[in-house]
């Protein structure tokens, strides 16, 4: 295929997809691949989840990166980095989604001829069932909780740790449901039996779920929202700074994973399964339909199997 394309009058500024072509850098590209994902009737969704995965490769190869100059090499290079050279948790669905979107992209310049071969075409994308989640054993549970008291002690107290730790841990709630939490979700109708009402979408349908809270949780809450005095949300600041908040925690108390939102759902529901809690109350309470749950149930099993064989170990 001939590499003659047209030259847009400003280069630097591709207005459409014609004007692209192997010199375009792929910063350039991003907004005329939305467009095509838009066309092709792609949910919103989708394209941020694609468009976000195109950033994570202009953060790793530099966004003024000539589509021309990917290898399947530099892809595979660029996957491997998502996995141990990030620092960030990389699970096996955002990995696959990620690799489905360099397919899409590259097909994509490929076929309206902006490039003459397409290197994510040889990208292989992982088979087989995603490796068990890393969850926390009792002693770990116990020295995470201690470490994030100590910070609510120390010189400048802190009451955030404590109370995102052990909501996460008490109720198996998602990082997004965490960040939409206001203060009218708790609640407090019986004191002594305190309900966390999480509202979530559903194939355009509002619902909403209820979660047992500790009335020791409450307490500790308030204590936080008086110290804060949040105005909307409860946790009054970014999702990422709430990552570091559990990495901190984790690293406080010397627990050799890194501590994620992930983690503690399911050390929830690893939690609440030797607690002989029923399977319909841990899947409502984790907000998963019966069909996801069967997947589900069977790693919570597995993982509450090889804690009572560490256990048993003396690991």
């Amino acid at each position: 295929m001939s590499d003659i394309r047209q030259i847009p009058l400003f280069p630097n500024l591709p207005t459409s997809a014609e004007d692209l072509n192997r010199h375009s850098e792929l910063r350039h590209t991003i907004p005329l691949f939305q467009q095509y994902l838009t066309r092709e009737g792609k949910s919103e969704h989708t394209i941020k989840a694609f468009s976000s995965d195109l950033q994570l490769l202009a953060e790793h190869t530099g966004e003024t990166t000539a589509v021309g100059q990917y290898t399947t090499t530099m892809l595979n290079t660029f996957l491997e980095w998502l996995e141990y050279g990030r620092g960030v948790p990389c699970s096996r669905k955002s990995y696959a989604r990620r690799v489905t979107t360099l397919k899409v992209y590259f097909k994509w310049l490929h076929t309206i001829g902006a490039i003459p071969h397409d290197p994510a075409k040889a990208v292989l994308q992982r088979s087989g069932p995603a490796p068990l989640a890393t969850v926390l054993a009792p002693d770990e549970v116990q020295a995470a909780i201690f470490a994030a008291r100590q910070m609510k002690r120390g010189e400048e107290p802190d009451t955030r740790p404590e109370v995102l730790f052990r909501l996460l841990l008490d109720t198996g709630i998602k990082k997004s449901e965490t960040a939409a939490l206001t203060p009218k979700d708790i609640d407090r109708t019986d004191p002594k039996a305190p309900v966390l009402v999480v509202k979530h979408k559903a194939r355009n349908v509002y619902k909403e779920r209820k979660i047992e809270l500790s009335p020791d949780w409450v307490r500790l809450l308030d204590a936080y929202l008086a110290q804060y005095q949040p105005q909307n949300t409860i946790f009054n600041c970014t999702t990422r700074n709430l990552e570091y908040i559990l990495t901190d925690i984790g690293d406080a108390a010397g627990i050799p994973h890194k501590i994620s939102f992930e983690m503690l759902r399911w050390t929830c529901a690893v939690r609440d399964t030797r607690a002989g809690q029923t399977e319909d109350y841990i899947r409502e309470k984790l907000g998963l339909s019966p069909i996801s749950w069967v997947e589900t149930h069977n790693k919570i099993k597995k993982l509450v199997e090889r804690h009572l064989r560490d256990e048993g170990a003396g690991v």
